[in-house]
């Protein structure tokens, strides 16, 4: 049978084993969730660069739809008889 000094070391090194089993448990936990936010931002950054450029595209192709329709509306005043001259004194 087993002193209580002994029964109280065995669970003091039982407690003790399961705390660094724990520890290591949480250090690689860390780790992963130090690696999973890197990615994120990663991601995010990623997100941030395709959004700017469909902005830009989108911007781009939004001034050569009026520059096209502004041509349009242009080739019918001129086609309809009005002058470049009377074209250029109205948009003044």
């Amino acid at each position: 049978m087993l002193h209580r000094s002994q029964k109280s070391s065995l669970q003091r090194k039982a407690a003790t084993a399961e705390i660094t089993s724990i520890t290591a448990n949480i250090d690689v936990l860390k780790a992963d969730l130090k690696a999973k936010k890197a990615e994120l931002k990663s991601i995010d950054k990623e997100i941030a660069r395709i959004e700017a450029k469909k902005v830009k595209a989108e911007t781009k192709a939004a001034e050569s739809a009026k520059r096209a329709e502004a041509e349009d509306v242009l080739k019918k005043l001129l086609a309809s008889g009005v002058s470049a001259d009377e074209i250029l004194a109205k948009l003044k």
